[in-house]
């Protein structure tokens, strides 16, 4: 591995070491306008940016969100703690998921959580989901190193001005296949939750042939 080579994978993992999320107890305590929100969650999550001009979170995206039940309308014009949980939720599903997978898996949170009177609440949901997170970040850092060494073994019969964009080349591939196969993976149990899923499964079994 070349000092190029070691810089660049010491800053993927040090940029992995820096991913946080935010705590509940990072949450206001107070209902929140809609500027406020905003500025909150560009606040909150501005390290997440892959430019520095990106938003996290805009006043047409929220409405979107309410206009698709993703989530809950505010009360007098104000979003609450609930609101700002579900929001963070649809933050990090939207970037792989579509609109209506994400209906599907929230929409069962929504309805039984938010807002509930007993000790499990949205607060609950969301420390157990991110409470993972310590573990998940050290387990992270070993894969990547793992697969950025396998694909710094590619390539070794290249030319040698090729070799350093072949070889990055290879580890985006393998990057790119993980997330495509898990991405396949969650969709697969999204499908299993949704209410069509039956009738679905059923039709699938009226076109198979029968056997001879």
């Amino acid at each position: 591995m070349t000092i190029d080579a070691k810089d660049m994978i010491n800053s993927i993992l040090d940029s992995v070491s820096r991913i946080d999320y935010i705590k509940p107890e990072d949450l206001p305590n107070i209902d929140l306008y809609m500027d406020q929100v905003t500025t909150f969650m560009e606040d909150q999550l501005s390290a997440s940016k892959r430019y520095e001009e990106d938003k996290i979170l805009t006043k047409t995206m929220i409405n979107n969100y309410a206009k698709n039940k993703l989530l809950p309308p505010p009360e007098k014009k104000r979003y609450s703690r609930e609101h700002l949980l579900m929001l963070i939720f649809i933050y990090y599903f939207k970037n792989i998921l579509s609109i209506s997978d994400i209906q599907t898996l929230l929409g069962p949170v929504t309805e039984k959580f938010f807002k509930s009177t007993s000790g499990k609440d949205l607060t609950y949901i969301y420390n157990e989901v991110f409470g993972m997170e310590k573990g998940q970040i050290e387990y992270l850092k070993k894969d990547l190193l793992k697969r950025y060494n396998a694909a710094s073994s590619t390539f070794e019969d290249a030319d040698e001005e090729d070799q350093e964009f072949l070889k990055k080349f290879s580890f985006i591939c393998l990057l790119s296949f993980d997330v495509y196969v898990k991405k396949m993976l969650i969709e697969q149990l999204i499908d299993d939750m949704g209410p069509e899923c039956d009738s679905k499964r059923s039709k699938k079994v009226k076109k198979q042939p029968k056997e001879q």
